[in-house]
């Protein structure tokens, strides 16, 4: 059975390469605008389901798309990929010295021997910083390229020294929360 990762996140490629499994990748190029109404938990479960499907659409026979979509959150506030570099500094200004959320949605849809099914779940870890200098923030800044992660930091990677714990699994902050996906896969194969 075909398993299709729809995504071109590195580090959503690096976990399920960890959980073992062979697959493709084909990129969604779906419209990742928010909706109206709906809770930002509602958000993500739906940006993770039309990247998803998206993807499902464009193929056929037995196969397994999985997509996903993660958000760091503050105060009602979403912490998303920067736009430039003075974003980046805004956004770690923001997210020093206190704690914040990672969510992660998860959507598998599969075709098996005809039948359909959906698995749309969510998981949330609390992430905690430490305090960091105006010089430090340039610096992962400049060696951290934050341009592509959600809040403008990679959880491991060099800046893994500001981050004083975390409460939950890291794998939501990473972007893919296997321990919901291999239970899902287990499910289906």
């Amino acid at each position: 059975m075909r398993i299709i990762l729809a995504s071109q996140s590195p580090m959503r490629k690096e976990l399920l390469k960890q959980m073992g499994l062979e697959f493709e990748v084909l990129v969604s190029n779906a419209d990742e605008t928010f909706e109206d109404g709906l809770s930002l938990e509602e958000q993500s479960k739906r940006l993770a389901y039309i990247k998803a499907k998206t993807v499902f659409d464009e193929t056929e026979g037995d196969r397994i798309i999985i997509g996903s979509d993660t958000m760091i959150l503050k105060d009602n506030v979403v912490y998303g990929k920067p736009k430039d570099k003075q974003d980046a500094i805004n956004m770690l200004n923001k997210l020093k010295n206190t704690h914040h959320t990672a969510i992660t949605s998860l959507c598998v849809l599969a075709e098996k021997n005809g039948e359909y099914k959906e698995y749309l779940d969510y998981d949330t870890t609390k992430v905690f910083f430490k305090d960091m200098t105006e010089e430090e923030i340039l610096n992962w800044i400049e060696i951290g390229n934050p341009y592509n992660k959600a809040g403008a930091y990679a959880i491991r990677s060099p800046f893994c020294v500001f981050i004083e714990k975390i409460e939950g699994n890291i794998t939501t902050v990473q972007g893919l929360p296997v321990h919901k996906l291999y239970d899902i896969i287990k499910n289906i194969l």
